[in-house]
């Protein structure tokens, strides 16, 4: 009786270690398909270095991690080329579907909305969603600052201590809300202005003119008594 049990429990034993060997080559088959492109490949880890052009893409399942070579990298990945390899490197976003670069995103998952390459849950102040391109619009796209205007007071250049100067800069493009205010249009701050204008004579000046005249009428009368 235990002579039978022992040559069933074998044969058990036998039948899991074959089907065992059938599933790692199975399994060695199935990531060997992925060396497609590959100048060196592993049984256990997959592509290691892939052929020029072609990307070297990275995943783990569980603590193994594989390799394989593709054209194109998939969702959630952008492609860097170096010297040695390409490389498919992740998006650092999990909502981000497209990338620029780590921190860029370009397109985002469903249910996010794309601001100035950051995908969020909801648009930011002064932004619309766009359900069609799920991005965040600027309600009132603006131009650029013109240059500072001549520092000026009550029209004139010069002649006072302090003036103001401005600029000014014109919305591109608006979204069709009537409730959306656009930010301010003008500016203007404070500024130094030429005391003097070309031409006139600092009132110091006349002083000491005003002053030495007197001076010398006053010497010429005490001269003459």
């Amino acid at each position: 009786m235990q002579r039978r049990l022992c040559m069933l429990l074998l044969f058990i034993n036998s039948v899991e270690m074959l089907r065992q060997d059938r599933r790692r080559k199975q399994a060695s088959a199935a990531l060997f398909e992925n060396c497609t492109g590959c100048v060196m490949c592993s049984e256990d880890n997959g592509c290691v270095a892939c052929q020029q052009r072609l990307f070297l893409l990275i995943w783990r399942d569980g603590i193994r991690q594989y390799g394989a070579c593709v054209h194109a990298c998939p969702p959630g990945y952008f492609g860097v080329r170096g010297q040695e390899v390409n490389r498919c490197t992740k998006c650092r976003s999990p909502s981000c579907e497209s990338c620029f670069s780590k921190d860029f995103c370009m397109k985002c998952k469903e249910t996010f909305y794309l601001h100035k390459g950051k995908c969020l849950g909801t648009c930011p102040p002064n932004t619309t969603a766009r359900p069609s391109t799920r991005e965040c619009q600027e309600m009132c796209e603006m131009g650029p600052w013109s240059e500072w205007s001549p520092c000026s007071h009550e029209g004139r250049t010069c002649g006072c201590k302090w003036g103001v100067e401005t600029r000014m800069r014109e919305v591109v493009q608006s979204a069709k809300e009537e409730a959306v205010t656009c930010p301010a249009l003008l500016e203007s701050r404070k500024c130094r202005m030429r005391k003097y204008c070309p031409g006139e004579k600092p009132e110091s000046i006349k002083k000491m003119k005003r002053e030495k005249k007197q001076k010398k009428q006053k010497a010429d009368l005490l001269a003459g008594t």
